[in-house]
């Protein structure tokens, strides 16, 4: 198969611009019927992250940064065992039934998953990674917006069905000036985009049916022989999944956005979000309410996908190499899903201009935020967005980026670092590829390199507090021991968490971890104080940091300390708006 031409370079940063310009002419507006969804759903995954998502959701309709005349839901998990996308799914289609009976028949409907802790990229864990900070707009575009201009042309030209789609990932398009994405064939229909095998090992890859045209397009609808879930590279090629370029020179494609895949010696069509029609839903809807209670992780992708197309085997359900926790039920339920799903189709959109971004982690996050000149280019990622700060210093082609922020001119940003919603005084200085997130540093600080500070407001016995979670950016909060003789081999900063705790002197008993005690991690660990002020507590974080870093005893022990956990629990959405609102009126008198 060959690989696909592109058009001139610069293509998807026209067609992104146009539909941004299009969702901004809606904002704040109502809409026409057929006009925009009829429905917008996030999913969230306990009763504390509906209630933040759906304050959040009630502050842009206030501030008219939404299109109107919308149902806007967040429809939470169940209590109890987590689900997965795919159990929030089902969840979410009892929700439409229970809400609107059969009128959703004829709703288009986008479905957004948010449901996750955000461990990879904590400062999004509070308040939600479809809220997460865009760098470009007034106000500031957050993922939300992003997703809804992205899609913009969808609704449109789609029968009455669900988009689904995750709230950490970019998806860029070029099409023709007269050509739509149009979701209207029976069954499923997925996005794909061309990518490299080493990309496809960590996401789903089509098996297409054969082609007949020699000219690839922009756009293709094809069919699905098969759907691959994070298939080997072995995999791939015994599947028939791996596509190969012309015999071309770098040349003939200067200028185009796809060039490094053309010239690729092999390439894949990789997956993003999927549409299923109304009757594929309802089949689901039909099974979840047979079955009553999910007890393990479905996965969306993975058990719903994977079983469609001609080419579907049942062997898949007994792989579990893929699954974060095996449950006794897990197999079980694929094999039941897999059951259901035969024989219903899955049509691809093939974008051959197209370009998949994620942004689900802290090296991602700062990667595409200060170093990636190709998202800047298509989205227009601006180095200072909504802010207050004179000068950026730029450094091998990175940049830092500060976003809805106060920083005071005598204080430094090194190249490759974030702050977003913060106010840095003048005897601040951050180096480089640091994340800050929610903070008010007025004291002296000088903040190492590869740090992560980000503070949150609490809600304790009625009165507000404040903490602040400090680590490397580096370091992994997942990651988890079972004992605590093992936490020795969990690190903080790049140190044994054994010599920081002694650093801190603090004892290493059960009351150390919050929650499950059999999943000891730094995630679950009560190390960071709690403040009166926002201020103290950056101050007092950071000087355990400090402390670590310089090998230096700093004592917690007459601190209240929680763990990243907790702060979840006692998190004050209401605070956390109040802050920025505070820093967005500051910003909007200075700059007017």
């Amino acid at each position: 198969m060959d690989a696909p031409s592109a058009p001139p370079g610069g293509s998807l940063r026209g067609a992104t611009r146009r539909k941004l310009r299009r969702f901004s002419e809606l904002r704040g507006k109502p809409v026409a019927a057929g006009e925009f969804w009829d429905i917008v759903a996030i999913t969230a995954a306990d009763e504390k992250q509906e209630l933040a998502y759906k304050q959040q959701l009630s502050e842009k309709l206030k501030k008219k940064e939404l299109p109107l005349g919308v149902q806007y839901h967040v429809f939470v998990d169940p209590a109890g065992a987590k689900i997965g996308n795919g159990g929030s799914t089902l969840c979410a289609l009892r929700c439409l039934e229970k809400l609107y009976g059969d009128k959703w028949n004829s709703f288009t409907i986008l479905l957004i998953h948010s449901g996750g802790y955000s461990q990879r990229l904590p400062n999004a864990s509070a308040l939600g990674k479809i809220f997460t900070a865009l760098p470009f707009g007034n106000p500031i575009y957050q993922m939300l917006e992003l997703k809804l201009a992205m899609y913009i042309d969808f609704p449109s030209h789609m029968n009455p069905g669900i988009l689904v789609t995750c709230a950490d990932d970019i998806e860029l398009y070029s099409i023709g000036e007269s050509e739509f994405i149009r979701f209207d064939k029976p069954g499923f229909t997925a996005l794909a985009h061309p990518s490299s095998l080493t990309l496809g090992t960590t996401h789903g890859v089509f098996v297409l049916e054969p082609f007949n045209c020699l000219e690839h397009r922009d756009l293709e609808y094809r069919r699905c022989h098969r759907f691959l879930h994070k298939p080997s590279m072995e995999k791939m090629h015994q599947c028939n999944a791996v596509c190969r370029p012309r015999n071309v020179s770098q040349q003939d494609f200067a200028g185009c956005d796809t060039t490094s895949l053309i010239l690729d010696h092999e390439y894949v069509y990789t997956d993003s979000l999927f549409y299923m029609d109304h009757k594929s839903a309802r089949k689901l809807l039909a099974f979840y309410e047979k079955i009553g209670t999910l007890n393990c992780e479905i996965d969306a992708y993975g058990d719903f996908l994977q079983a469609l197309g001609p080419g579907a085997t049942v062997e898949y359900t007994r792989n579990t190499s893929n699954v974060t926790k095996e449950e006794s039920e897990l197999v079980d339920m694929r094999q039941r899903i897999f059951d259901l799903l035969k024989g219903t189709s899955l049509n691809v959109v093939v974008l051959n201009n197209s370009k998949f971004y994620h942004i689900g982690t802290t090296e991602e996050y700062l990667f595409h935020f200060t170093s990636d000149s190709s998202l800047k280019s298509e989205l227009g990622l601006q180095s200072i967005a909504f802010s207050i700060f004179p000068a950026i210093p730029k450094c091998s082609g990175k940049t830092s980026c500060v976003i809805h922020s106060i920083l005071d001119s005598r204080c430094s940003v090194s190249p490759g670092s974030v702050v977003e919603y913060s106010r840095l005084g003048p005897d601040v200085s951050v180096g480089e590829n640091c994340i800050i997130s929610g903070s008010y540093v007025i004291t002296t600080a000088a903040l190492p390199a590869y740090s992560f500070v980000c503070s949150l407001s609490l809600k304790m016995n009625g009165h507000l507090k404040y903490s602040t979670m400090v680590f490397g950016v580096q370091d992994t909060l997942k990651k988890n021991v079972k004992t605590l003789s093992d936490i020795k081999s969990l690190q903080f900063f790049g140190v044994c968490f054994l010599s920081c705790l002694d650093i801190w002197n603090l004892q290493v008993t059960e009351e150390l971890f919050s929650g499950n005690k059999t999943y000891l991690s730094l995630w679950n660990a009560r190390i960071f104080p709690v403040c009166s002020s926002l201020s103290d507590s950056v101050t007092t974080s950071l000087k355990m940091l400090n402390a670590v870093q310089n090998k230096s005893k700093f004592s917690l022990n007459n601190y209240k300390l929680l763990s990243i956990e907790e702060m979840l629990v006692y998190k004050d959405v209401e605070d956390m708006i109040t802050y920025r609102e505070q820093i967005f009126l500051e910003i909007e008198e200075k700059t007017a």
